[in-house]
Order: structure tokens, then sequence, then C-alpha cells
């Protein structure tokens, strides 16, 4: 299946694309920041054993349209929900890690009636203080490229062992293809973004992934954020962040067996 693409009510293009059975259930996936739906590509082929994965780009990654300016978390979440309509998805399982574990907050809380299960990893409900966001931002955008951005992503991702595997290879092609203005722009949202009292409102049944050794979000992170969404429950995998690559079967089976649940 080919890449297709959705604009949004601001005249966003968005690239996404669905691979599996049309008649299974959908998991929609939801990225990390400086990453594009092809993050996934190494657990598509046992997702889609059992789901129609449903992968997108967005707003300032990969093919999508990177608007200059600050994002805010609630346009991130509108996207997704203007992707859900135009597609024709009522109702989805969200998988999100990272910024994507955010934004499948953000559904939960706000569209309930669209999230039937919900797996957030190696996220948080909230990364401040606020004031820790303004200098990357503003240092990103005055950078003449991505190339030192993309090494410090890369080196909070993975562990040292990894950084020169060919694994990691196609993340560092994906950060070092990711305009400058998507990056800085999703950065705001992170700065801007609060979800510690209202991921009290998620009714979803949940599971929360978090990273042992993880330093963009952290084990207590993961703690927090299941001690805040009532009943969630929470795996703590040997991995620093990038948990679906470095522990992949760990990581399948967890979401596979939660999603699988009564």
């Amino acid at each position: 299946m080919t890449v297709e693409f959705t604009t949004t009510g601001d005249g966003v293009r968005l690239a996404y694309r669905f691979d599996g059975d049309r008649d299974a259930p959908v998991l929609l996936l939801s990225n990390s920041i400086g990453t594009d739906l092809h993050m996934w590509d190494g657990q598509v082929p046992a997702l889609t054993e059992h789901f129609r994965v449903l992968r997108y780009d967005a707003r300032g990654h990969g093919a999508s349209d990177a608007p200059s300016g600050p994002y805010a978390l609630d346009r991130l979440g509108r996207d997704v929900v203007e992707l859900l309509d135009a597609v024709g998805l009522e109702r989805v399982h969200v998988l999100g890690l990272s910024l994507g574990g955010i934004v499948a907050q953000w559904l939960a809380i706000h569209v309930p009636e669209r999230v039937d299960r919900l797996v957030l990893s190696n996220t948080a409900a909230n990364l401040g203080p606020a004031s820790r966001w303004d200098q990357p931002i503003a240092e990103l955008l005055a950078a003449p490229d991505m190339q030192a951005t993309a090494e410090d992503f890369l080196h909070d991702w993975f562990p040292p062992h990894l950084l020169h595997d060919e694994v990691v290879e196609p993340f560092r092609r994906a950060l070092l293809a990711t305009r400058r203005e998507g990056v800085a722009g999703s950065w705001a949202a992170v700065r801007d973004y609060d979800l510690r009292r209202t991921a009290a409102l998620i009714q979803s049944p949940t599971l929360v992934i978090a990273g042992a050794h993880d330093t963009v979000t952290s084990a207590a992170h993961g703690e927090e954020l299941a001690g805040i969404v009532p009943g969630a429950k929470l795996t703590v995998l040997p991995t620093v962040h990038m948990a679906n690559v470095e522990a992949q079967a760990e990581f399948l089976d967890a979401v596979l067996t939660f999603l699988a649940e009564p």
C-alpha cells in the first residue's frame, strides 16, 4: 500500500498509509518527534497479523507539510481526528510513543468516543518546566541544519551499543531529512502542554510502557502517568527511549497481549 494524503482544516497536508487486512480492527500508530511513519516498520509485520494498521506523518515530519511557528497539542490532536474523519473511521485502538503518546492522551481525553484501547509508550503527562524548552527551540531555529540535533536525539533514544547498528540508520536519515520548523514547532507543543490533571479523565483501557533507562521520558514519568489514568497498567522494559526498536519482541508481546484482552 502506498502513502496517501489528506488536508486538515487549517490547510496542512498530512501523509498516511494503511497496512493489513481491511476487515481487521484498526490500530492507529502515532510517532515521536523527529521520526516519520517508518519508525514502526519493524513492528508492522507482527501488528498486521491482528490489525489493520494506520500510520501517519505528523505535521512537520516526513511527507507531511511543515508550517512555521509553534504547534499546539490541540492542533496535533485535531489533525488525528480529521484524519480519522477523512478515512471514515469512527473508533480505533491507539498506540503512541513519546510525542505520539502525548497526542494519544489528548485523543482519549477530548474525543473518548474515538478511542478503544490505548497504549502510551515512553511518554509523560508533563515534561516541564516549560522554560527548559525555549533555548533548544531558539538554538535549533538558528542552526544551519539538523546535524547536531540529530545526533543528540539518537544518543537520547538508543543505548551506545546500538548507535552505529543498521537498525538506527533509518532514524538518522529521518532526522536529517526532518525540517527544523517541524521539530521546533513540536517542541513548542511539548513545552506548553500539561495533562497531569486531565489524564484522570481517560476512560479507555490503558497500558503505559516505560523504559527503565529512558532519559527523555523516564520510568518515573511512566509511573506517574499510570498512576493518573484510572485503572492503567504499567510495563517497564529494560530500554532507553525507543522501546519498540530496542526491545522489539518484549514491546510487541506487551502491546498485543494488552490489545487482545477481553
